[in-house]
């Protein structure tokens, strides 16, 4: 009996141990990371953002910028701020539960983040714009952009996450964190020093098989997904999406806003034959731009690329197909990654039209 009461004190007392760990690690995060927009409460949801207002002579309309899982503001903000400042009006925000962002208690599926998104751009006098997502995001936009109609002037997804794809399996993490009790203990104690030690491997296979930027996770705040209740969302994010999309994706023909998809063919992180292949099949007039040796982040790799998506759905007259090849040109010898991070494979029934 002895060796059962000291066996617990031993698990309560490492359990004690991580959760102060966690506390610790999240208290310094913070600090790093402080907030640095604006807060507005919309539907209960006290949203962090950054409004850059329009230009007095702005040649391209309003911009919304959503970001992907395990992302802020920031992610987007950083590499296509500069190229778009004094041309456009831009919004940046976190996501409800990510950021600086509270996650309110309405904003568990892509289609309740949406109508918070709608709902800031009208605190904003923001009345139409042009939707930018990334990954996750692009399911928000995906959203948006049907529910939305009358506030979408474009749409732009960046190598997104829209469709089923085999199985619907996601990480083991994401689907612990979401089980009841069971996810709060893990969130709360293993997941900031777990995920502190895998953050940069991770990062490298995001990019693969391209170079991360010098100090990504640093310019990014990426850590501050590993804080307890931002990781409780992201996950909750993520595990989510499959159910999500089963529904979403047969009513994405309801889309009628110009869109562009841009999508790597070495995505490593979603299935892009799917996701994106998929985008274009559904959204009548959809543009699909593949970009050979691109991974996940369009975003920061092909900056320039993504600007010009804007532009063309804009109305700008952009040869979308000749800037990808330049990209392809500037990435064609990357090989970050390589023997680390696996290719998604796709089985060829997946690929077939449906």
């Amino acid at each position: 009996m002895n060796l059962i009461y000291a066996a617990l004190a031993f698990l309560m007392a490492l359990v004690f141990g991580f959760v102060g760990i966690t506390r610790v690690g999240s208290w310094l995060i913070e600090h790093r990371d402080p907030p640095f927009g604006e807060f507005a409460d919309i539907d209960g949801a006290r949203i962090h953002y950054v409004h850059v207002p329009a230009p007095a002579n702005a040649e391209l309309p309003p911009i919304v910028f959503i970001h992907g899982a395990s992302a802020n503001l920031r992610d987007q903000m950083m590499p296509l701020r500069p190229l778009l400042e004094g041309r456009a009006e831009m919004l940046f925000f976190d996501r409800p539960g990510h950021g600086w962002s509270g996650r309110g208690t309405n904003n568990e599926n892509p289609s309740a983040q949406a109508n918070t998104i709608a709902a800031l751009m009208d605190h904003l006098g923001i009345r139409k714009a042009v939707i930018v997502g990334h990954s996750f995001g692009g399911v928000v936009t995906s959203a948006f952009g049907r529910e939305h109609p009358d506030k979408t002037l474009g749409l732009v997804f960046l190598a997104p996450a829209t469709h089923p794809w085999p199985g619907g399996a996601t990480a083991w993490y994401y689907d612990l964190t979401t089980i009841p009790v069971l996810g709060w203990l893990f969130s709360e104690t293993l997941t900031y020093p777990a995920g502190t030690l895998q953050m940069a491997d991770a990062t490298t296979c995001v990019f693969s098989p391209n170079k991360v930027p010098d100090n990504y996770l640093g310019m990014a705040s990426i850590p501050l997904v590993l804080r307890p209740k931002a990781f409780r969302a992201n996950a909750t994010d993520v595990a989510g999406l499959y159910r999500y999309a089963l529904d979403a994706a047969p009513r994405y023909n309801e889309i009628k806003a110009p869109t562009v998809v841009i999508s790597g063919d070495r995505d490593k992180v979603v299935y892009a034959h799917i996701h994106s292949v998929g985008l274009a099949r559904d959204i009548a007039g959809a543009e699909l731009v593949w970009v050979h040796n691109l991974g996940h982040k369009p975003d920061w790799i092909a900056p320039d690329l993504t600007v010009g998506a804007i532009e063309k759905v804009a109305g700008k007259n952009i040869d979308l197909q000749a800037m990808a090849r330049t990209v392809e040109a500037r990435i064609a010898g990357d090989a970050y990654g390589a023997g680390r991070c696996a290719d998604i494979k796709v089985p060829q029934a997946e690929l077939a039209p449906t």
